[in-house]
């Protein structure tokens, strides 16, 4: 895993880079706000949704809401990219929406957006 800083509007934000998946479990996702607090400085987190595991994007899994509390908990702000298209369930779409609405919590297409969100 590798971590590009991106600062705009003086808001810095780690842009997680990675060959394999980082977020495999609740645990693996707070050490990456961990490690961008400590090493970077900041908690503003943009990640690929393909470094994400696919149970994160199953909600009676429960990996989202526990990944996302942990991040909230801790004063970490996540901005995940990527396509969602092919997602059917109702559900995810909702929390998705949700989560737009708010201040901590994005799912956007692309990484600019991404940094948009978190920089505004």
């Amino acid at each position: 895993m590798t971590i590009q800083t991106v600062e705009q509007n003086n808001i810095l934000c780690a842009v997680i880079n990675s060959d394999e998946k980082v977020f495999t479990d609740a645990q693996s996702a707070l050490d990456v706000l961990m490690t961008a607090k400590y090493d970077v400085g900041t908690k503003n987190i943009i990640i690929d949704k393909k470094l994400i595991v696919e149970d994160f994007f199953i909600l009676s899994t429960g990996l989202a809401g526990e990944i996302l509390q942990k991040y909230t908990n801790y004063g970490g702000r996540i901005a995940i990219y990527g396509d969602y298209s092919r997602y059917t369930s109702k559900p995810l779409r909702d929390f998705i929406y949700e989560s737009n609405k708010g201040k901590s919590v994005f799912f956007v297409a692309t990484k600019e957006e991404a940094i948009e969100m978190l920089t505004k």
